[in-house]
């Protein structure tokens, strides 16, 4: 098990060390159609990948809004490949709701860096047997979108680093 705090996770002493282009193929497997969020290509944004909740997408914006969520963010990572270590920084954005389909746009605030932060909830309404009851529950916590990452880059023998301040 590699050693994990908010900045940072190590891979065992013991892990092969796997070339950069396995590592992004690796990070980009995280992806699953049934996960709340998405990894991309992220060149657009001069980095390797962007990891982000699926907040636009059709398909969970409901959910996203029934939280009540009015803050996201997306990890930007680029690879070090002389350094074998993956640096990430978070950028915090502010959704907009109009209508009931979001928008996205940069946090007044800017906040970039490493955060930690837990938005939960559930929705109760009458099930099939006409009975109240709970149809679903939710937690989007920033560990969620950042573990499988993590896990995914330390088993490649390379370094997760999150970045709070200064360039990728």
């Amino acid at each position: 098990m590699g050693v994990f705090n908010l900045f940072g996770k190590k891979p065992d002493k013991n892990t092969p060390v796997l070339s950069a282009e396995q590592v992004i193929q690796r990070i980009l497997e995280v992806n699953r159609d049934t996960a709340p969020f998405k990894i991309v290509d992220g060149k657009s944004e001069g980095v390797d990948l962007i990891a982000e909740w699926k907040i636009v997408d059709a398909k969970w914006y409901e959910i996203f809004a029934k939280a009540n969520l009015t803050k996201t963010f997306r990890i930007y990572l680029k690879l070090d490949p002389a350094k074998n270590e993956v640096r990430a920084k978070d950028q915090e954005y502010t959704v907009e709701w109009r209508a009931g389909v979001p928008g996205l746009k940069a946090a007044v605030s800017s906040f970039q860096g490493q955060q930690t932060s837990i938005e939960f909830g559930a929705a109760y309404a009458f099930t099939e047997e006409g009975k109240a009851g709970e149809v679903y529950k939710y937690r989007f916590s920033t560990n969620e979108l950042k573990k499988p990452i993590q896990d995914a880059v330390t088993a490649c023998g390379w370094k997760y680093k999150g970045v709070a301040f200064g360039k990728l």
